[in-house]
């Protein structure tokens, strides 16, 4: 799939940036655990690395919730931002459908207002696999394994016209779902035999 988004983007006129041009960074965090307001009843949504394993990388939904008293700082992430592991388990990313917040494993990159329209947030999910790949091979071992998000912001993003983004999207959409089809009908198979 990553060789495919490159091979396609190197027909296009591609505008390059870097990604701290192109996204605002901020970190997760935990909620304090010991003060019950911030948990009990809570309503919005706040993912950690489990949550990507049991729902995907499409987050809409949390297995955990916190309430508006333990928001602070600059508030939620929105919804279309991404969620990318930059500590601990390293190379895993999804995209945010709603507003939410996320534990400290996490960055949060949101698409800055000045390329909003000129940028898919399907299309920067998709791109982020490429990402993935290189925090994998630029991770810091010390006491966890983490990636300097510094040196991640200088990393260089592509902005395709929309329309091959929108062509991008069309068909790592369908492989997508073709992808889970096929493993289903596996599982399927495996228990059938």
């Amino acid at each position: 799939m990553l060789k495919f988004v490159e091979d396609l983007l190197q027909g296009a006129s591609v505008e390059w940036k870097t990604l701290g041009e192109v996204f605002e960074t901020r970190n997760g965090y935990t909620p304090s655990k010991k003060e019950e307001k911030y948990w009990r009843d809570g309503t919005i949504p706040w993912f950690r690395m489990e949550d990507l394993r049991t729902s995907g990388t499409l987050l809409s939904t949390a297995i955990q919730r916190i309430t508006p008293e333990a928001i602070r700082g600059k508030g939620l992430f929105c919804a279309n931002s991404i969620i990318m592991a930059t500590t601990a388990t390293i190379g895993e990313h999804a995209l945010l459908l709603a507003d939410a917040l996320a534990n400290q494993q996490f960055t949060n990159f949101r698409i800055r207002e000045t390329y909003e329209k000129c940028l898919l947030p399907k299309f920067a999910y998709y791109y982020f696999y490429i990402l993935d790949a290189w925090c994998l091979e630029n991770t810091y071992i010390g006491s966890f394994p983490s990636v300097d998000v510094e040196k991640l912001k200088l990393q260089k993003f592509p902005i395709p016209p929309l329309p091959v983004q929108e062509k991008i999207v069309e068909i790592l959409d369908k492989f997508t779902e073709l992808e889970a089809k096929l493993g289903t009908e596996l599982v399927l198979r495996q228990k059938q035999y």
